[in-house]
């Protein structure tokens, strides 16, 4: 074999060896993977997060650490993440304050919609309550008095343009009632308030809002999605009360940065997945309030998109602006 015939075997054989297909990939996991709660500990995202990292852990055999990086609504965790590469370390549990602050936040330093969205593990609806001591019970008899007395009643959110502030601003545009808007920073605020009876009507999901719906010191008028949740199966949608148009639910995902290779996601999607069916994590997410029903890529994706369009719309109209 001439030498040219050598050179060019040679060279043939190492252009085979370079090619990406037969190269052998990186194994993944190979060292800790994280995963931000982008909310302070004790809400819903860090005790998701943690009821599933022990899960991880052992499906995945590397540790997963649950880091709370706090701020901007979440979008401070978030935008960690969405900067991070694309090698399936990194992840965020979001919840949907996700969907607002694009809107709310027009500088945020990332893309939203750019992310991978891994898995969306489920939703809630809102409860609209009133305190226990307020002269009301009912749906009916509330707006009732709200329109005798036009802004003397008070709803209480965890905050300046969250979704259930922004649900409250739909609903009183569908029936003009007019109410005064009082926001705290956060669900355990809020919770507090409620107790207490700081507010006329604390609206949250069943989650921020279990301790003083189970303690009796808040009653439940009404739901804010277009059916009634399991959770809730006796409390009237805003819907069946003659609001129409309402359909109103957070959501709680699983986000990774964009880019991430398809078999990272897969992985890890099926790990979560799995963590979600361990008996003892399915009962205590249901115990929460929130409707499991994981869905990934491609229903999560569009979800995303359309509650983005939805609620920044919301935003817009009503020049809503953070706290």
């Amino acid at each position: 074999m001439s030498a040219y015939h050598r050179r060019a075997l040679l060279g043939g054989a190492g252009a085979l060896l370079a090619s990406p297909a037969v190269m052998a990939q990186p194994a993944w996991p190979s060292g800790p993977i994280r995963i931000i709660a982008p909310f302070p500990p004790g809400g819903s995202t860090d005790a998701l997060s943690r009821l599933m990292q022990p899960h991880l852990t052992e499906t995945l055999g590397v540790p997963v650490v649950v880091e709370n990086r706090a701020g901007a609504s979440g979008s401070l965790g978030t935008g960690q993440v969405a900067r991070s590469a694309p090698d399936g370390n990194s992840w965020v549990l979001v919840f949907d304050t996700h969907a607002v602050n694009p809107a709310l936040q027009p500088n945020m330093g990332f893309e939203t919609e750019a992310m991978t969205p891994l898995l969306l593990f489920g939703t809630a609806p809102m409860v609209l309550t009133v305190h226990r001591d307020r002269p009301f019970r009912t749906f009916a008899e509330m707006a009732e008095r709200a329109r005798a007395q036009p802004d003397t009643l008070t709803y209480g959110s965890i905050g300046n343009g969250s979704l259930a502030h922004l649900t409250m601003v739909l609903m009183q545009r569908a029936t003009g009632l007019q109410l005064v808007h009082v926001p705290y920073r956060g669900g355990g605020p809020l919770a507090a308030a409620a107790m207490a009876g700081e507010v006329d009507m604390p609206i949250a999901t069943r989650p921020a809002l279990g301790a003083p719906i189970d303690a009796g010191a808040v009653l439940p008028l009404a739901q804010t999605a277009s059916t009634r949740s399991p959770s809730m199966a006796d409390v009237p949608t805003l819907q069946e009360l003659g609001v129409p148009g309402i359909d109103a639910r957070a959501f709680w995902g699983f986000l990774g940065p964009a880019g991430i290779p398809e078999p990272i996601k897969q992985r890890m999607e099926a790990a979560v997945r799995a963590a979600l069916d361990v008996p003892e994590v399915r009962a205590r997410v249901l115990a929460l309030g929130i409707d499991l029903d994981p869905q990934g890529e491609a229903v999560f994706g569009p979800f995303i998109r359309r509650q983005i369009a939805l609620w920044g719309q919301v935003v817009r109209e009503n020049n809503i602006r953070p706290d």
